[in-house]
């Protein structure tokens, strides 16, 4: 089964229900994923806990630049299941149209 773009297939065979559990283990993922990526925009957006220049530099020089990586990092992640899982459920249908096409080329020779 190859998925969109992301290389030959590797060698799994997936009729439709089967793709339908990968898809839901994928968008299970994804949740978790999303609340990582909250947590991570918490970080990103952390405050100085005082109007003073240490915690501004902490802020300025180590806990924002390291949030924003941070953050930059769970989108990707984000992006790529949300990406992956589009082309999971495309491959899905492409499965279940081959399916039905070969059940009614079973029909049809049936009834010559």
């Amino acid at each position: 089964m190859q998925v969109d773009g992301y290389g030959p297939g590797g060698g799994y065979v997936f009729n439709a229900e089967e793709a339908g559990g990968v898809i839901k283990q994928w968008e299970d993922l994804l949740v978790g994923l999303r609340e990582d990526l909250e947590n991570a925009r918490a970080v990103a957006y952390v405050t100085a806990p005082a109007d003073e220049v240490a915690s501004h530099v902490f802020i300025d020089n180590g806990a924002r630049p390291s949030g924003q990586s941070l953050l930059a990092e769970h989108q990707a992640m984000v992006d790529y299941t949300t990406n992956f899982i589009t082309a999971l459920k495309a491959a899905k249908n492409k499965i279940t149209v081959a399916e039905q096409e070969a059940a009614d080329s079973v029909k049809k020779s049936g009834d010559v």
